[in-house]
Formats: C-alpha cells, structure tokens, sequence
C-alpha cells in the first residue's frame, strides 16, 4: 500500500479536472498498454487531423524545437514527435499531470505556470497552447511569455475556446471564454501577427480507432473513480463544456501566428 493517503474529498474543480484525472489517467494507461497512451492524452485537446492541421501550419520537422505550453499529460506533445519528429519540451502547472507525462512518454517536463514560464527567452522555434488561454484571466502575461520564449519569427499555433454569444447559459468553475476580437487584439499587443485561423469543427473527427480507445480509457476511469467527488466534479466540467459546444455559445478556434 502507498504511503501517500490518496484524499477523497472534493478538490478546486480545475485541479479536479486537469492534476487529479491526469494521475489516474496514467495509471489506466499503463493497465491498458502503450497504444491507448496518445488517444488518452489528448482527450479535450484535438483530433488527429486538429493536430495535424497546427503542426504543418507550424512547420514542425525534425529538429524543430516545439515547446507545448500547458501539456496535460502529454498526449499532443506525443503526437507531434510521432507525426513530425520533434523533441519537445512540455510545461504544466498541475504536479500530477507533469509526473503523468514523464512516465508515459519520457519527454523532458517542466513544472510551471505559462503565465510565468520557467524557461530562457529566444529558446524555441515553435510553440503550441491548446485549449490553455480560456483557463486563465492572465492571458496577456501568457501570450507575452510565449512571445519571450520564441525566437524572432518562431511560430506559435494556439487552440482557443472562443466565446460567440454574448452570454453564456452556463460556464465550467474557472473559464474565461475570449472573443474571436479579444484574442486578435491579444495577439497583436504581444507582438504576433495573425497568419490563419480555422475552425476545429472544420476537421475531421478522430478515426475510430483513436475513438474506441478513447472511450475505453474513459470507461476505466469510470469504473475506477464514478463514485470518487473528484470524478464527479470533473466529469460535471466536461459536461457544462460540451453542452457550450454543442449549443454554439462557445467553439473552437485554431490559430496560426508568427512573433515578429
């Protein structure tokens, strides 16, 4: 038995969501076998043809240095040194999840806020913040870190949650949801040029391969943690997000920006 008593009661719904599901993510993982490790790791970030889209509009190849800023437990990190044969460096604020990405993929990880990032300036190529800049209310401090980490004309390809009805029916507990004209001007006050924009639904969906086991990783965390307040709590955040979705008050919106 651990020596570290796992707590059972409820935690901040986004250290629910994004540090707690992330430990138990990587536990079912390693149950179930490295194939699941990709598909489970980008639940919530983008399909393969989402990803794909952001790391050819980014240029990504071998050798590029790609910095994921707000890496989960790695799963888009993963598919980009699957798919284009980079290295990337992976920064996350949430403990588990940074534990949960070095286990699963051994790529060097960083424990750290993207509003504060732990890493010199002029150090990466490209970067990539997917779904990230909705959770914080520090997104000019986010958008300006990644601006100093990126070389001169290094190019940053973002997922961005954007609010398109004036009011929202219902949010999940910590998002601030941009507008497509607030994230321009973000961008253009930290000194990135717009390149292209498109939107996520415009893409395929994942195959049905990267579905089931999708599926059955949720089904495992299921069955493990239902009765767990913590699964609740982030199970209720993915709900509240999908039904914004699905209803058109909020969708997302992939950017490609260069830093001039």
């Amino acid at each position: 038995m651990s020596a570290e008593v796992e707590q059972t009661a409820e935690a901040e719904p986004m250290e629910a969501e994004f540090d707690v599901v992330a430990g138990w993510t990587e536990e079912v993982v390693a149950e179930l076998g490295p194939g699941y490790a990709i598909p489970a790791g980008c639940r919530g970030s983008g399909s393969p043809a989402v990803l794909a889209w952001l790391g050819e509009a980014l240029g990504l190849a071998t050798g590029t240095r790609l910095l994921d800023a707000g890496a989960g437990v790695g799963g888009p990190a993963a598919y980009a040194a699957e798919r284009f044969g980079v290295r990337p460096v992976l920064v996350e604020p949430m403990t588990r999840a940074c534990r949960a990405a070095m286990r699963l993929f051994g790529f060097p990880v960083v424990a750290g806020a993207g509003e504060r990032l732990p890493l010199a300036g002029d150090s990466f190529d490209a970067a990539w913040c997917l779904g990230v800049l909705c959770t914080t209310e520090q997104k000019a401090a986010l958008l300006a870190e990644l601006r100093r980490v990126l070389t001169r004309g290094g190019r940053l390809g973002m997922l961005v949650f954007a609010k398109v009805t004036p009011e929202l029916p219902e949010a999940p507990d910590g998002n601030d949801f941009p507008t497509d004209a607030e994230v321009a001007g973000l961008l253009a006050d930290a000194a990135f040029e717009l390149v292209a924009q498109a939107d996520a639904t415009d893409f395929a969906a994942a195959p049905p391969s990267w579905q089931r086991r999708q599926e059955r990783v949720e089904q495992a965390l299921a069955a493990a943690h239902g009765d767990d307040p913590r699964w609740v709590q982030a199970h209720e955040q993915e709900q509240r997000m999908g039904r914004l979705l699905d209803g058109g008050h909020v969708a997302g919106r992939l950017i490609h920006a260069v830093a001039r």
